[in-house]
């Protein structure tokens, strides 16, 4: 098992290399193992997300937090967009 510190915000996920989270993403699609040291933090987050969005790992407070976070930012660019186009009352 890795010692990686799971993302719990934007900002973080953010700071990582979205190809490693992807290639991660696949690896666990693939049913490959949880990966070791010699993948980094980014490659485990993505391998992580999938094995949670499968079933295979339980969901946990980083991971809600992540998504709470990601959900709130897209409704507001949602409502900012619509903003702009003058339909402020749409939420």
């Amino acid at each position: 098992m890795t010692s990686f510190e799971p993302v719990r915000t934007l900002a973080d996920l953010n700071s990582l290399n979205e190809d490693d989270i992807v290639d991660g993403y696949l690896s666990a699609e693939s049913g490959d193992p949880e990966p070791g040291a010699n993948r980094g933090r980014a490659f485990w987050h993505g391998w992580r997300n999938r094995m949670i969005d499968r079933g295979e790992l339980p969901s946990d407070d980083a991971a809600s937090q992540l998504a709470r976070e990601y959900v709130e930012a897209s409704r507001a660019a949602v409502r900012a967009g619509r903003m702009k186009e003058g339909k402020e009352g749409v939420p």
